[in-house]
């Protein structure tokens, strides 16, 4: 089997040593992986083969960067683990492959979807996926009349930007939340806030910021990792999540859930989306599993279902350079504990470990 050259971008994201790893574990071919980042402290930097300094996404530069590294490097397959960064690959897809080079990653149509919040539950809703009780609102006025038509203070309600990533502009509304025990026993990046508390920022903001007004689900939470061709769904493994810090897992483990599998396979075939995909459900207080939100992209804590027997990492570049997938066993109930670890850097910028 011909050996291939992989670059990835975001290669200082929490995820990516993971993404790596898994890369790195293939024995069936050598593969050579170009690291990209935006960042020059990037950790990914030090477990790649070559890595290269790139502007981000917004710069008008970014594609024509990324491909004369990738041109230069015989790069075979792009896979993006940045999502401001997917809307311009798939933007540019034709000038990637007019240099024969496939980008793993679905169709800029059905990303403008998945890729909001707000789209994705509505469609979802339209097709008879459950989703949590939600509102789009774009005053104050709307967003306080959201949350009480949602029970509040009764109800505990929470609300979040339409794009966003790593819980930034997510707050749930609890007038119960003891706030010394906040104060005293948690860190201060907990997302619990009250209406009075929020209030005066979003009543005097400049310019209101378009939010989703949603039903708070108290039940667990799942991370799906989906390995899909143009709308066929090959590989879907459901993970919980058990430990959160910063929108990140830190513990979780494989789970089988049949429910979340066939929804999760009806996403995929309605919006045909193709290659690494991630979606997120919630339980709701009946125990019912609701779509929250999606990553159209490869999701950092992939490397799970890596351990768990498939590594959806190297099954997608296969999948684009258009190999025979064979369906690996799947390992239910494979758990994962995540940790801190250092890099460090010497005086000519060169990363080691110890």
């Amino acid at each position: 089997m011909k050996d291939v050259n992989v670059l990835i971008t975001g290669a200082g994201a929490p995820g990516a040593p993971g993404i790596i790893k898994s890369l790195r574990l293939v024995k069936e071919r050598k593969i050579k992986i170009i690291g990209l980042d935006a960042d020059k402290n990037s950790v990914g930097f030090s477990m790649v083969d070559k890595h290269y300094l790139i502007p981000p996404a917004q710069d008008k530069n970014f594609i024509k960067e990324v491909l004369k590294i990738a041109k230069k490097e015989k790069v075979k397959i792009i896979i993006p683990l940045v999502t401001k960064e997917l809307i311009k690959f798939a933007r540019n897809d034709v000038l990637f492959k007019k240099n024969n080079i496939k980008v793993s990653i679905s169709n800029e149509k059905v990303l403008r979807i998945i890729n909001n919040k707000y789209f994705l539950m509505d469609y979802c809703r339209q097709n008879n996926i459950p989703t949590p009780c939600f509102y789009l609102v774009k005053n104050y006025k709307d967003f306080e009349t959201a949350v009480f038509n949602l029970g509040y203070p009764k109800n505990i309600v929470c609300f979040k930007p339409p794009v966003s990533n790593g819980l930034r502009g997510f707050r749930i509304l609890n007038e119960k939340v003891n706030r010394l025990d906040l104060l005293m026993n948690y860190k201060p990046d907990n997302v619990f806030s009250s209406l009075k508390e929020i209030k005066p920022v979003l009543k005097n903001a400049r310019s209101f910021p378009k939010l989703i007004v949603m039903e708070y689900l108290p039940g667990e939470e799942y991370s799906v990792d989906v390995l899909a061709n143009e709308g066929i769904p090959i590989i879907v493994i459901p993970r919980l999540r058990e430990k959160l810090k910063m929108g990140i897992s830190f513990a979780g483990k494989t789970v089988y859930d049949k429910k979340i599998i066939d929804y999760s396979k009806k996403i995929v075939t309605l919006l045909k989306l193709n290659g690494n995909i991630g979606l997120q459900f919630k339980r709701d207080q009946e125990g019912v599993p609701k779509i929250i939100e999606s990553n159209p992209r490869v999701q950092g804590t992939i490397v799970l279902c890596t351990a768990a027997g498939a590594n959806l990492v190297y099954l997608a570049v296969k999948l684009a350079l258009g190999e025979k997938i064979t369906k690996p066993k799947i390992k239910w109930g494979i758990k994962m504990i995540r940790y801190w670890e250092e890099i460090y850097y010497d005086k000519r910028r060169y990363p080691f470990t110890l």
